[in-house]
Protein backbone atom coordinates (compact mmCIF):
# COMPACT_ATOMS: atom_id res chain seq x y z
CA UNK A 1 0.00 0.00 0.00
CA UNK A 2 1.29 3.47 -0.88
CA UNK A 3 1.60 5.76 2.16
CA UNK A 4 3.21 9.18 2.30
CA UNK A 5 3.26 12.51 4.07
CA UNK A 6 0.28 14.29 2.62
CA UNK A 7 0.88 17.48 0.67
CA UNK A 8 -1.88 20.08 0.61
CA UNK A 9 -4.48 19.77 -2.10
CA UNK A 10 -3.30 21.05 -5.51
CA UNK A 11 -4.47 24.43 -6.78
CA UNK A 12 -8.14 24.34 -7.80
CA UNK A 13 -7.99 26.85 -10.67
CA UNK A 14 -8.75 23.99 -13.09
CA UNK A 15 -11.92 23.19 -11.13
CA UNK A 16 -13.05 26.80 -10.81
CA UNK A 17 -12.82 27.13 -14.58
CA UNK A 18 -15.40 24.35 -14.85
CA UNK A 19 -18.03 26.49 -13.13
CA UNK A 20 -20.06 28.55 -15.56
CA UNK A 21 -22.90 30.93 -14.74
CA UNK A 22 -25.18 31.36 -17.73
CA UNK A 23 -27.09 34.50 -16.87
CA UNK A 24 -28.93 34.53 -20.20
CA UNK A 25 -30.86 31.32 -19.53
CA UNK A 26 -30.65 31.13 -15.72
CA UNK A 27 -28.58 27.95 -15.48
CA UNK A 28 -25.35 27.07 -13.65
CA UNK A 29 -22.99 24.40 -14.97
CA UNK A 30 -20.16 22.37 -13.48
CA UNK A 31 -18.25 20.64 -16.30
CA UNK A 32 -21.48 20.33 -18.24
CA UNK A 33 -23.59 19.14 -15.32
CA UNK A 34 -26.51 21.29 -14.17
CA UNK A 35 -25.98 22.78 -10.70
CA UNK A 36 -28.10 24.79 -8.29
CA UNK A 37 -27.37 27.40 -5.66
CA UNK A 38 -29.67 26.72 -2.73
CA UNK A 39 -30.12 28.42 0.63
CA UNK A 40 -28.81 26.21 3.42
CA UNK A 41 -31.91 27.25 5.36
CA UNK A 42 -34.08 25.62 2.68
CA UNK A 43 -32.17 22.35 3.00
CA UNK A 44 -32.31 22.67 6.79
CA UNK A 45 -36.08 23.06 6.60
CA UNK A 46 -36.38 20.03 4.35
CA UNK A 47 -34.19 18.04 6.72
CA UNK A 48 -36.38 19.01 9.67
CA UNK A 49 -39.57 18.09 7.81
CA UNK A 50 -38.15 14.70 6.90
CA UNK A 51 -37.11 13.98 10.49
CA UNK A 52 -40.52 14.99 11.81
CA UNK A 53 -42.30 12.94 9.15
CA UNK A 54 -40.30 9.73 8.79
CA UNK A 55 -37.94 9.83 11.76
CA UNK A 56 -34.23 10.33 12.27
CA UNK A 57 -33.05 6.88 11.14
CA UNK A 58 -34.91 6.94 7.82
CA UNK A 59 -33.92 10.55 7.13
CA UNK A 60 -30.29 9.63 7.68
CA UNK A 61 -30.57 6.84 5.11
CA UNK A 62 -32.32 9.04 2.53
CA UNK A 63 -29.71 11.80 2.81
CA UNK A 64 -26.82 9.34 2.75
CA UNK A 65 -28.12 7.86 -0.50
CA UNK A 66 -28.55 11.34 -2.01
CA UNK A 67 -24.95 12.19 -1.10
CA UNK A 68 -23.74 8.85 -2.44
CA UNK A 69 -25.28 9.55 -5.86
CA UNK A 70 -23.66 13.01 -5.93
CA UNK A 71 -20.26 11.52 -5.05
CA UNK A 72 -20.48 8.98 -7.87
CA UNK A 73 -21.22 11.76 -10.35
CA UNK A 74 -18.21 13.83 -9.26
CA UNK A 75 -15.91 10.79 -9.36
CA UNK A 76 -16.56 10.57 -13.08
CA UNK A 77 -14.96 14.01 -13.47
CA UNK A 78 -11.80 13.30 -11.49
CA UNK A 79 -9.69 11.55 -14.11
CA UNK A 80 -11.10 13.72 -16.92
CA UNK A 81 -10.09 16.95 -15.21
CA UNK A 82 -6.54 15.87 -14.31
CA UNK A 83 -5.63 13.10 -16.77
CA UNK A 84 -1.83 13.34 -16.40
CA UNK A 85 -1.73 14.01 -12.66
CA UNK A 86 -0.75 11.67 -9.84
CA UNK A 87 -3.41 9.47 -8.30
CA UNK A 88 -3.54 11.69 -5.20
CA UNK A 89 -3.99 14.84 -7.31
CA UNK A 90 -6.76 13.13 -9.25
CA UNK A 91 -8.37 11.90 -6.04
CA UNK A 92 -8.25 15.47 -4.65
CA UNK A 93 -10.85 16.55 -7.21
CA UNK A 94 -13.67 15.16 -5.03
CA UNK A 95 -12.74 16.94 -1.77
CA UNK A 96 -11.94 20.12 -3.67
CA UNK A 97 -15.29 20.06 -5.48
CA UNK A 98 -16.96 19.54 -2.12
CA UNK A 99 -15.31 22.74 -0.93
CA UNK A 100 -16.01 24.63 -4.15
CA UNK A 101 -19.67 23.67 -3.87
CA UNK A 102 -19.77 25.16 -0.36
CA UNK A 103 -20.47 21.88 1.45
CA UNK A 104 -17.52 21.63 3.84
CA UNK A 105 -13.85 22.53 4.24
CA UNK A 106 -11.69 19.41 3.78
CA UNK A 107 -8.19 18.91 5.18
CA UNK A 108 -6.35 15.65 4.31
CA UNK A 109 -4.70 13.88 7.25
CA UNK A 110 -3.94 10.36 6.00
CA UNK A 111 -4.19 8.67 2.61
CA UNK A 112 -3.05 5.10 1.83
CA UNK A 113 -4.04 3.27 -1.32
CA UNK A 114 -3.21 0.25 -3.45
CA UNK A 115 -5.37 -0.09 -6.54
CA UNK A 116 -4.16 -3.61 -7.32
CA UNK A 117 -4.97 -5.13 -3.92
CA UNK A 118 -7.91 -2.82 -3.26
CA UNK A 119 -6.48 -1.52 0.03
CA UNK A 120 -7.43 1.97 1.14
CA UNK A 121 -7.34 4.05 4.31
CA UNK A 122 -8.37 7.69 4.17
CA UNK A 123 -8.69 10.12 7.08
CA UNK A 124 -9.89 13.68 6.50
CA UNK A 125 -10.80 16.58 8.73
CA UNK A 126 -13.98 18.55 8.05
CA UNK A 127 -14.71 22.13 9.14
CA UNK A 128 -17.76 24.33 8.53
CA UNK A 129 -20.06 21.42 7.63
CA UNK A 130 -23.36 22.77 6.29
CA UNK A 131 -25.14 19.79 7.84
CA UNK A 132 -23.81 20.56 11.33
CA UNK A 133 -25.09 24.12 11.01
CA UNK A 134 -28.45 23.00 9.62
CA UNK A 135 -29.03 20.24 12.18
CA UNK A 136 -27.87 22.26 15.19
CA UNK A 137 -30.15 25.14 14.17
CA UNK A 138 -33.26 23.03 14.72
CA UNK A 139 -32.19 20.26 17.09
CA UNK A 140 -29.15 21.49 19.03
CA UNK A 141 -26.10 19.38 19.96
CA UNK A 142 -26.38 15.64 19.27
CA UNK A 143 -24.88 12.40 20.56
CA UNK A 144 -24.53 10.82 17.09
CA UNK A 145 -22.86 12.28 13.95
CA UNK A 146 -25.13 14.36 11.71
CA UNK A 147 -23.19 14.84 8.44
CA UNK A 148 -25.27 12.26 6.59
CA UNK A 149 -25.28 13.65 3.06
CA UNK A 150 -21.59 14.59 3.27
CA UNK A 151 -20.55 11.13 4.46
CA UNK A 152 -22.68 9.61 1.70
CA UNK A 153 -20.85 11.78 -0.84
CA UNK A 154 -17.45 10.65 0.49
CA UNK A 155 -18.48 6.98 0.31
CA UNK A 156 -19.95 7.31 -3.20
CA UNK A 157 -17.01 9.31 -4.55
CA UNK A 158 -14.29 6.99 -3.22
CA UNK A 159 -16.22 3.85 -4.17
CA UNK A 160 -16.50 5.05 -7.77
CA UNK A 161 -12.93 6.34 -7.83
CA UNK A 162 -11.42 3.13 -6.39
CA UNK A 163 -13.72 0.82 -8.33
CA UNK A 164 -14.92 -1.08 -5.25
CA UNK A 165 -17.29 -0.46 -2.30
CA UNK A 166 -15.61 1.91 0.15
CA UNK A 167 -17.45 3.16 3.22
CA UNK A 168 -16.59 6.31 5.11
CA UNK A 169 -17.62 6.76 8.72
CA UNK A 170 -17.76 9.98 10.74
CA UNK A 171 -15.64 9.27 13.83
CA UNK A 172 -15.86 12.84 15.19
CA UNK A 173 -18.59 15.40 14.56
CA UNK A 174 -18.83 19.08 15.43
CA UNK A 175 -22.56 18.50 15.82
CA UNK A 176 -21.71 16.37 18.88
CA UNK A 177 -19.51 19.02 20.46
CA UNK A 178 -16.19 18.05 18.87
CA UNK A 179 -13.92 20.85 17.67
CA UNK A 180 -14.36 19.63 14.09
CA UNK A 181 -15.56 16.62 12.14
CA UNK A 182 -13.26 13.78 11.15
CA UNK A 183 -14.02 10.95 8.72
CA UNK A 184 -12.31 7.63 8.17
CA UNK A 185 -12.76 5.43 5.11
CA UNK A 186 -11.96 1.76 4.40
CA UNK A 187 -13.11 -0.86 1.92
CA UNK A 188 -16.43 -2.39 2.94
CA UNK A 189 -14.80 -5.74 3.71
CA UNK A 190 -12.40 -4.13 6.22
CA UNK A 191 -15.15 -2.73 8.46
CA UNK A 192 -16.28 -5.13 11.25
CA UNK A 193 -19.77 -3.59 10.99
CA UNK A 194 -19.63 -3.33 7.22
CA UNK A 195 -23.04 -4.94 6.59
CA UNK A 196 -24.73 -2.51 8.95
CA UNK A 197 -22.99 0.46 7.31
CA UNK A 198 -23.87 -0.78 3.84
CA UNK A 199 -27.55 -1.08 4.82
CA UNK A 200 -27.85 2.71 4.92
CA UNK A 201 -27.22 2.80 1.18
CA UNK A 202 -29.80 0.16 0.27
CA UNK A 203 -33.17 1.44 -0.91
CA UNK A 204 -36.23 0.44 1.09
CA UNK A 205 -39.86 1.46 1.47
CA UNK A 206 -40.35 4.42 3.76
CA UNK A 207 -44.07 4.03 4.06
CA UNK A 208 -43.75 0.59 5.65
CA UNK A 209 -42.23 2.13 8.74
CA UNK A 210 -44.49 5.17 9.08
CA UNK A 211 -46.67 3.68 11.80
CA UNK A 212 -43.71 2.45 13.85
CA UNK A 213 -42.06 5.87 13.68
CA UNK A 214 -45.13 7.82 14.77
CA UNK A 215 -44.58 7.05 18.46
CA UNK A 216 -40.89 7.95 18.14
CA UNK A 217 -41.84 11.25 16.48
CA UNK A 218 -44.17 12.21 19.30
CA UNK A 219 -41.43 11.42 21.80
CA UNK A 220 -39.02 13.62 19.86
CA UNK A 221 -41.43 16.55 19.81
CA UNK A 222 -41.96 16.22 23.56
CA UNK A 223 -38.23 16.16 24.24
CA UNK A 224 -37.73 19.38 22.26
CA UNK A 225 -40.11 21.28 24.56
CA UNK A 226 -38.61 21.92 28.02
CA UNK A 227 -40.85 21.00 30.93
CA UNK A 228 -39.80 23.92 33.14
CA UNK A 229 -39.65 27.64 32.55
CA UNK A 230 -36.16 29.11 32.43
CA UNK A 231 -37.43 32.61 31.69
CA UNK A 232 -34.91 34.41 29.46
CA UNK A 233 -32.27 31.69 29.77
CA UNK A 234 -31.91 30.42 26.21
CA UNK A 235 -29.40 27.96 24.82
CA UNK A 236 -28.67 24.40 23.85
CA UNK A 237 -24.86 24.19 23.88
CA UNK A 238 -23.31 21.54 26.09
CA UNK A 239 -21.64 24.05 28.41
CA UNK A 240 -24.95 25.89 28.84
CA UNK A 241 -26.88 22.67 29.43
CA UNK A 242 -24.36 21.59 32.06
CA UNK A 243 -24.87 24.83 33.99
CA UNK A 244 -28.66 24.53 33.64
CA UNK A 245 -28.50 20.92 34.85
CA UNK A 246 -26.75 22.03 38.04
CA UNK A 247 -29.29 24.84 38.43
CA UNK A 248 -32.24 22.45 38.18
CA UNK A 249 -30.75 20.08 40.75
CA UNK A 250 -30.29 22.94 43.22
CA UNK A 251 -33.71 24.50 42.64
CA UNK A 252 -35.73 22.15 44.86
CA UNK A 253 -33.25 22.41 47.75
CA UNK A 254 -32.31 25.25 50.09
CA UNK A 255 -28.59 25.15 49.30
CA UNK A 256 -26.72 28.43 48.97
CA UNK A 257 -25.59 28.82 45.35
CA UNK A 258 -22.47 30.62 44.14
CA UNK A 259 -22.60 31.77 40.51
CA UNK A 260 -19.23 32.50 38.92
CA UNK A 261 -18.35 33.80 35.48
CA UNK A 262 -17.11 36.76 33.51
CA UNK A 263 -18.87 40.12 33.50
CA UNK A 264 -21.96 40.09 31.30
CA UNK A 265 -22.59 36.32 31.20
CA UNK A 266 -26.06 36.72 32.75
CA UNK A 267 -25.58 35.77 36.39
CA UNK A 268 -28.73 37.60 37.52
CA UNK A 269 -30.77 35.77 34.87
CA UNK A 270 -29.49 32.47 36.25
CA UNK A 271 -30.38 33.58 39.76
CA UNK A 272 -33.91 34.54 38.68
CA UNK A 273 -34.32 31.21 36.90
CA UNK A 274 -33.22 29.36 40.05
CA UNK A 275 -35.79 31.32 42.06
CA UNK A 276 -38.49 30.65 39.46
CA UNK A 277 -37.89 26.90 39.56
CA UNK A 278 -37.76 26.71 43.37
CA UNK A 279 -40.61 26.36 45.91
CA UNK A 280 -39.96 30.04 46.73
CA UNK A 281 -41.12 31.18 43.27
CA UNK A 282 -44.22 32.90 44.71
CA UNK A 283 -42.16 34.94 47.17
CA UNK A 284 -39.94 37.99 46.54
CA UNK A 285 -36.76 37.94 44.48
CA UNK A 286 -34.50 40.79 45.60
CA UNK A 287 -31.26 41.66 43.78
CA UNK A 288 -28.41 43.70 45.25
CA UNK A 289 -25.32 44.88 43.37
CA UNK A 290 -22.74 45.15 46.16
CA UNK A 291 -20.35 47.11 43.93
CA UNK A 292 -22.97 49.81 43.25
CA UNK A 293 -23.61 50.66 46.91
CA UNK A 294 -21.37 53.03 48.94
CA UNK A 295 -19.56 51.06 51.64
CA UNK A 296 -21.05 53.19 54.42
CA UNK A 297 -24.57 52.30 53.29
CA UNK A 298 -24.20 48.60 52.49
CA UNK A 299 -25.00 47.38 56.00
CA UNK A 300 -28.16 49.48 56.27
CA UNK A 301 -29.23 48.40 52.77
CA UNK A 302 -28.77 44.71 53.53
CA UNK A 303 -29.87 44.51 57.16
CA UNK A 304 -32.03 47.61 57.63
CA UNK A 305 -31.71 50.55 60.02
CA UNK A 306 -33.60 52.06 62.96
CA UNK A 307 -34.55 55.71 63.15
CA UNK A 308 -31.51 57.85 63.97
CA UNK A 309 -29.04 54.99 63.37
CA UNK A 310 -27.02 57.34 61.15
CA UNK A 311 -27.30 60.89 59.86
CA UNK A 312 -30.31 61.13 57.57
CA UNK A 313 -32.08 58.03 58.96
CA UNK A 314 -35.37 59.80 59.73
CA UNK A 315 -37.44 56.61 59.91
CA UNK A 316 -36.85 52.95 60.57
CA UNK A 317 -36.74 50.84 57.44
CA UNK A 318 -36.25 47.16 56.63
CA UNK A 319 -33.21 45.98 54.70
CA UNK A 320 -33.02 43.74 51.67
CA UNK A 321 -32.97 40.56 53.78
CA UNK A 322 -36.31 41.44 55.38
CA UNK A 323 -37.80 42.36 52.01
CA UNK A 324 -36.72 38.98 50.63
CA UNK A 325 -38.14 37.03 53.58
CA UNK A 326 -39.53 33.73 52.29
CA UNK A 327 -37.87 34.27 48.91
CA UNK A 328 -34.44 34.69 47.36
CA UNK A 329 -31.76 37.35 47.82
CA UNK A 330 -29.27 37.72 44.97
CA UNK A 331 -25.95 39.29 46.00
CA UNK A 332 -24.06 40.32 42.88
CA UNK A 333 -20.39 41.42 42.85
CA UNK A 334 -19.96 39.83 46.27
CA UNK A 335 -16.23 40.42 46.27
CA UNK A 336 -16.85 44.15 46.92
CA UNK A 337 -18.62 43.53 50.24
CA UNK A 338 -16.79 45.24 53.19
CA UNK A 339 -15.43 43.00 55.95
CA UNK A 340 -17.91 44.33 58.55
CA UNK A 341 -20.86 43.43 56.32
CA UNK A 342 -19.26 40.04 55.59
CA UNK A 343 -19.37 39.18 59.32
CA UNK A 344 -23.09 39.98 59.49
CA UNK A 345 -23.77 38.05 56.30
CA UNK A 346 -22.06 35.00 57.79
CA UNK A 347 -24.38 35.21 60.80
CA UNK A 348 -27.44 35.27 58.55
CA UNK A 349 -26.24 32.23 56.62
CA UNK A 350 -25.48 30.32 59.84
CA UNK A 351 -28.47 31.26 62.01
CA UNK A 352 -30.97 33.08 59.80
CA UNK A 353 -30.72 36.10 62.13
CA UNK A 354 -30.19 39.81 61.41
CA UNK A 355 -29.97 43.00 63.44
CA UNK A 356 -30.90 46.34 62.00
CA UNK A 357 -28.30 49.09 62.20
CA UNK A 358 -28.84 50.91 65.51
CA UNK A 359 -30.85 48.03 67.08
CA UNK A 360 -30.07 45.10 69.37
CA UNK A 361 -33.25 43.22 68.50
CA UNK A 362 -32.64 39.95 66.68
CA UNK A 363 -34.96 39.29 63.74
CA UNK A 364 -35.43 35.90 62.11
CA UNK A 365 -35.51 35.74 58.31
CA UNK A 366 -36.05 32.84 55.91
CA UNK A 367 -34.01 33.78 52.88
CA UNK A 368 -32.18 31.76 50.29
CA UNK A 369 -28.96 33.47 49.27
CA UNK A 370 -27.62 33.27 45.73
CA UNK A 371 -24.22 34.96 45.40
CA UNK A 372 -22.31 35.93 42.27
CA UNK A 373 -18.82 37.15 41.52
CA UNK A 374 -16.46 37.63 38.61
CA UNK A 375 -13.35 37.87 40.80
CA UNK A 376 -11.16 35.19 42.35
CA UNK A 377 -12.41 35.01 45.96
CA UNK A 378 -9.54 32.69 46.93
CA UNK A 379 -7.15 35.46 45.94
CA UNK A 380 -9.28 37.98 47.87
CA UNK A 381 -9.02 35.73 50.96
CA UNK A 382 -5.24 35.56 50.55
CA UNK A 383 -5.14 39.38 50.34
CA UNK A 384 -7.26 39.72 53.49
CA UNK A 385 -10.17 41.30 51.60
CA UNK A 386 -12.59 38.40 52.08
CA UNK A 387 -13.37 36.11 55.02
CA UNK A 388 -12.38 32.49 54.49
CA UNK A 389 -15.22 31.18 56.68
CA UNK A 390 -17.73 33.16 54.61
CA UNK A 391 -16.26 31.79 51.39
CA UNK A 392 -16.70 28.23 52.68
CA UNK A 393 -20.30 28.99 53.65
CA UNK A 394 -21.14 30.56 50.28
CA UNK A 395 -19.24 28.18 48.04
CA UNK A 396 -21.23 25.06 48.97
CA UNK A 397 -22.75 24.73 45.48
CA UNK A 398 -20.75 26.63 42.82
CA UNK A 399 -22.08 26.94 39.26
CA UNK A 400 -19.71 28.28 36.60
CA UNK A 401 -21.60 30.14 33.87
CA UNK A 402 -19.78 29.76 30.53
CA UNK A 403 -18.77 32.85 28.54
CA UNK A 404 -20.53 33.45 25.24
CA UNK A 405 -17.42 32.52 23.22
CA UNK A 406 -17.81 28.98 24.63
CA UNK A 407 -21.48 28.87 23.60
CA UNK A 408 -21.13 29.28 19.84
CA UNK A 409 -24.15 27.01 19.22
CA UNK A 410 -26.32 29.43 21.24
CA UNK A 411 -25.40 32.65 19.46
CA UNK A 412 -27.95 32.40 16.65
CA UNK A 413 -30.91 31.51 18.86
CA UNK A 414 -29.93 34.22 21.37
CA UNK A 415 -29.56 36.81 18.61
CA UNK A 416 -32.94 35.92 17.08
CA UNK A 417 -34.60 36.06 20.52
CA UNK A 418 -33.07 39.45 21.32
CA UNK A 419 -34.01 40.82 17.90
CA UNK A 420 -37.65 39.80 18.44
CA UNK A 421 -37.56 41.36 21.90
CA UNK A 422 -36.12 44.68 20.70
CA UNK A 423 -38.48 44.83 17.70
CA UNK A 424 -41.40 44.79 20.13
CA UNK A 425 -39.71 47.30 22.43
CA UNK A 426 -38.91 49.80 19.66
CA UNK A 427 -42.00 49.07 17.56
CA UNK A 428 -39.87 48.38 14.49
CA UNK A 429 -39.75 45.28 12.32
CA UNK A 430 -36.85 43.96 10.26
CA UNK A 431 -36.71 40.82 8.12
CA UNK A 432 -34.17 38.95 10.25
CA UNK A 433 -30.40 38.45 10.37
CA UNK A 434 -28.31 37.51 7.34
CA UNK A 435 -26.17 34.37 7.26
CA UNK A 436 -23.09 36.55 6.86
CA UNK A 437 -23.92 38.45 10.06
CA UNK A 438 -24.58 35.23 11.98
CA UNK A 439 -21.27 33.79 10.79
CA UNK A 440 -19.43 36.94 11.91
CA UNK A 441 -21.07 36.67 15.34
CA UNK A 442 -20.02 33.03 15.66
CA UNK A 443 -16.39 33.98 15.02
CA UNK A 444 -16.36 37.02 17.34
CA UNK A 445 -14.68 36.72 20.76
CA UNK A 446 -17.47 38.50 22.74
CA UNK A 447 -15.44 40.12 25.54
CA UNK A 448 -18.67 41.63 26.89
CA UNK A 449 -20.62 38.36 26.64
CA UNK A 450 -24.45 38.43 26.63
CA UNK A 451 -24.54 42.09 27.61
CA UNK A 452 -22.44 43.01 24.55
CA UNK A 453 -24.66 40.87 22.31
CA UNK A 454 -27.72 42.71 23.61
CA UNK A 455 -26.15 46.08 22.86
CA UNK A 456 -25.08 45.09 19.34
CA UNK A 457 -28.48 43.63 18.43
CA UNK A 458 -30.35 46.69 19.72
CA UNK A 459 -28.00 49.04 17.86
CA UNK A 460 -28.30 46.96 14.68
CA UNK A 461 -32.09 47.07 14.85
CA UNK A 462 -32.04 50.86 15.09
CA UNK A 463 -29.57 51.20 12.19
CA UNK A 464 -31.22 48.69 9.84
CA UNK A 465 -33.93 49.99 7.52
CA UNK A 466 -37.37 48.64 8.39
CA UNK A 467 -38.20 45.51 6.42
CA UNK A 468 -34.54 44.80 5.57
CA UNK A 469 -32.24 42.18 7.11
CA UNK A 470 -29.59 42.96 9.72
CA UNK A 471 -26.19 42.51 8.03
CA UNK A 472 -22.67 42.37 9.41
CA UNK A 473 -22.08 46.08 8.75
CA UNK A 474 -25.07 46.90 10.97
CA UNK A 475 -23.63 44.87 13.85
CA UNK A 476 -19.95 45.77 13.84
CA UNK A 477 -18.49 49.22 13.26
CA UNK A 478 -15.40 47.51 11.82
CA UNK A 479 -16.68 44.38 10.02
CA UNK A 480 -14.27 41.48 9.44
CA UNK A 481 -12.33 41.43 6.19
CA UNK A 482 -13.94 39.17 3.63
CA UNK A 483 -12.93 38.09 0.14
CA UNK A 484 -15.55 38.69 -2.50
CA UNK A 485 -15.85 36.02 -5.20
CA UNK A 486 -17.90 37.01 -8.21
CA UNK A 487 -18.36 35.97 -11.85
CA UNK A 488 -16.75 37.68 -14.82
CA UNK A 489 -18.27 38.09 -18.29
CA UNK A 490 -17.10 34.60 -19.31
CA UNK A 491 -18.92 32.99 -16.41
CA UNK A 492 -15.75 32.23 -14.41
CA UNK A 493 -15.29 32.84 -10.71
CA UNK A 494 -12.73 35.46 -9.72
CA UNK A 495 -11.88 37.62 -6.74
CA UNK A 496 -13.03 41.21 -7.05
CA UNK A 497 -12.85 44.49 -5.22
CA UNK A 498 -15.22 44.68 -2.26
CA UNK A 499 -18.74 45.72 -3.17
CA UNK A 500 -18.41 48.45 -0.54
CA UNK A 501 -15.70 50.11 -2.69
CA UNK A 502 -17.90 49.79 -5.76
CA UNK A 503 -20.68 51.60 -3.92
CA UNK A 504 -18.24 54.30 -2.75
CA UNK A 505 -16.92 54.80 -6.28
CA UNK A 506 -20.44 55.12 -7.68
CA UNK A 507 -21.24 57.70 -4.99
CA UNK A 508 -18.11 59.70 -5.91
CA UNK A 509 -19.19 59.64 -9.56
CA UNK A 510 -22.67 60.93 -8.68
CA UNK A 511 -21.17 63.74 -6.60
CA UNK A 512 -18.55 64.60 -9.21
CA UNK A 513 -15.73 64.31 -6.67
CA UNK A 514 -12.10 63.76 -7.67
CA UNK A 515 -9.54 61.68 -5.76
CA UNK A 516 -7.76 64.87 -4.62
CA UNK A 517 -11.00 66.29 -3.23
CA UNK A 518 -11.74 62.99 -1.47
CA UNK A 519 -8.25 62.90 0.10
CA UNK A 520 -8.55 66.52 1.19
CA UNK A 521 -11.94 65.85 2.78
CA UNK A 522 -10.74 62.76 4.66
CA UNK A 523 -7.65 64.54 6.00
CA UNK A 524 -9.58 67.62 7.08
CA UNK A 525 -12.21 65.47 8.79
CA UNK A 526 -9.54 63.48 10.66
CA UNK A 527 -7.75 66.67 11.81
CA UNK A 528 -11.05 68.23 12.90
CA UNK A 529 -12.10 65.12 14.82
CA UNK A 530 -8.69 65.08 16.55
CA UNK A 531 -9.15 68.78 17.45
CA UNK A 532 -6.01 69.76 15.56
CA UNK A 533 -3.81 67.04 17.04
CA UNK A 534 -1.88 65.91 13.95
CA UNK A 535 -0.42 62.83 15.66
CA UNK A 536 -3.89 61.57 16.60
CA UNK A 537 -5.25 62.40 13.14
CA UNK A 538 -2.38 60.52 11.53
CA UNK A 539 -3.08 57.43 13.64
CA UNK A 540 -6.73 57.54 12.57
CA UNK A 541 -5.71 57.62 8.90
CA UNK A 542 -3.05 54.92 9.30
CA UNK A 543 -0.24 57.40 8.55
CA UNK A 544 2.82 58.68 10.37
CA UNK A 545 2.82 62.32 11.46
CA UNK A 546 5.44 63.31 8.81
CA UNK A 547 3.35 61.60 6.11
CA UNK A 548 0.27 63.54 7.20
CA UNK A 549 2.22 66.82 7.31
CA UNK A 550 3.51 66.16 3.79
CA UNK A 551 -0.01 65.56 2.48
CA UNK A 552 -1.34 68.69 4.19
CA UNK A 553 1.45 70.77 2.64
CA UNK A 554 0.81 69.20 -0.77
CA UNK A 555 -2.92 69.95 -0.59
CA UNK A 556 -2.23 73.60 0.30
CA UNK A 557 -0.25 73.94 -2.93
CA UNK A 558 -3.07 72.65 -5.13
Amino acid sequence: MNSFSLPPFPQDADLRRLVHFSASDGRIWLAGHRMLLLHVEALAGLRRELIQTIGTEQTRRVLKRAGYASGIRDAALARQVRPGATLYEQFSVGPQLHMLEGAVQVTPEHFDYDLESGQHLGIFRWDHSWEVEAHAKHFGPQTDPVCWMLIGYASGYVSAFMGQPVIYKEVQCAGCGDAHCRIEGRPLKDWPDGEQLQADYEADSLLVRMEDLQAELESLRTSLNPSDDLGELIGRSKSFEQAIGLLRKAAATQVTVMLTGETGVGKERFARALHGMSPRAGKPFVAVNCAALPHELIESELFGAEKGAYTGAGTARPGRFERADGGTLFLDELGDLPLAAQAKLLRVLQNGEIERLGSTQVRKVDVRVVAATNVDLEAAVADGRFRRDLLYRLNVYPIAIPPLRDRVEDIEVLAQHLLTQFMAQHNKRVAGITDRALDAMRHYSWPGNIRELENLIERALIITTAGQMVDVDDLFTVPPNQQHITVNESGELHQSISSDFHALFEDLQRRGLSLDVLEDGLIQAAVSQAEGNLSAAARTLGLTRPQLSYRLQKLKQL
